[in-house]
């Protein structure tokens, strides 16, 4: 059978900046039978997401992400839909969600390592299994929920930067619903800042672009901020870092502003701010959602449930066609996206 998939075409280098380029639509065949144990699946959804961009590298700097190498098909997040099946418990007609799933627009997959999906969870909307209800949702709640140390009643700030991304969207409306008093977003743009305001329940945003980001922190966030739900690192994190109270706590969940610089995970702070964060016992130890998956089908439960109810808005920029997924990447790496980055193979 012919299909098409996307390979990884070139490294951009340790420092360089990821494009479109640095992957490569072909066509490509499958074996026409499938053998006991497998599924042949159409892919529907595929995921990109910053975290990929270590993966472009020979070496990841992670002990549990895997290189992608060069001219063999790229994968992560996916979600498709058995045409055919010899594993007992998938069927013709399921749909399925894979960590590893190639980007293919048909694969023959070891059905054992396929999570099979409910739609009903996500009122149909499948998609959300890669963001919201999926691993994006899981970071931001387990986050907030392990690292956070976030208390109803205790009138505690949150601050979120890379806030209208796929995590930040949803780790700032988790943590109003987890308990905190006032939360504000950081972002790129007006439009992101006044959609987490409009739509997703921010006290306030800030536009980093525009103006003084510490000005304005100190102005929207007079008591000083007590958890900050990390995303991108580098000076913006330092000018949150300096303002938060004694014994409060960061949630390390991404550094996307140093993923094209050869740096260590995370990032070790300048002198100056490490001083603050010591002085001021402020927690800032990496979350790894991996280390919960313990906590996995209840935490989703508990996000399907908020969006149905309508306490958790989702947002999504989808990208119809696997032949721009590489554009999508780069779009995403450079903050074109509102919410989850998602492609769209086939409906």
């Amino acid at each position: 059978m012919i299909i098409q998939r996307v390979v990884l075409n070139s490294r951009p280098g340790k420092n360089g900046v990821p494009v479109a380029e640095n992957f490569r639509l072909e066509q490509s065949t499958i074996a026409d039978m499938i053998q006991a144990g497998q599924v042949r699946v159409r892919t529907l959804y595929l995921s990109v997401d910053p975290y990929m961009r270590c993966r472009m590298n020979e070496d990841t700097g992670s002990d549990y992400l895997l290189p992608w190498q060069l001219s063999e098909v790229a994968d992560g997040g996916g979600i498709g839909v058995v045409e055919e099946s010899k594993h007992d418990n998938l069927a013709k007609g399921d749909f399925v969600t894979s960590f590893s799933w190639p980007w293919q627009t048909v694969a023959i997959l070891d059905g054992s390592l396929l999570q099979k999906l409910v739609p009903q969870l996500v009122s149909g909307r499948l998609s959300y299994f890669l963001g919201a209800a999926g691993i994006t949702g899981l970071t931001a709640l387990l986050g907030i929920k392990e690292k956070g140390h976030v208390t109803v009643g205790a009138n505690q700030t949150m601050v979120v930067s890379g806030a209208a991304g796929a995590c930040g969207s949803l780790a700032g409306q988790i943590g109003r619903l987890e308990g905190c008093s006032r939360v504000v977003g950081i972002a790129g743009t007006d439009e992101k800042c006044s959609i987490l305001v409009q739509e997703m329940g921010f006290d306030a945003a800030i536009n980093y672009k525009k103006g003084n980001v510490a000005e304005q922190l100190r102005e929207l966030c007079p008591g000083g901020v007590d958890v900050y739900f990390d995303n991108v690192g580098g000076d913006i994190s330092d000018t949150v870092i300096s303002q938060m109270n004694q014994n409060s706590h960061i949630i390390l969940c991404g550094q996307i502003s140093q993923y094209n610089k050869d740096v260590p995970y995370p990032p070790p702070l300048p002198p100056d701010i490490e001083k603050i964060q010591k002085e001021r016992n402020i927690t800032r130890e990496r979350f790894l959602v991996l280390n919960y998956m313990d906590k996995q089908e209840a935490s989703i439960l508990q996000l399907c449930q908020w969006i149905q109810e309508g306490k958790l808005k989702v947002r999504e920029t989808v990208v119809e066609g696997l032949a721009n997924i590489g554009a999508a990447f780069q779009s995403m790496m450079n903050g074109g996206n509102i919410g989850k980055q998602i492609v769209s193979v086939s409906k």
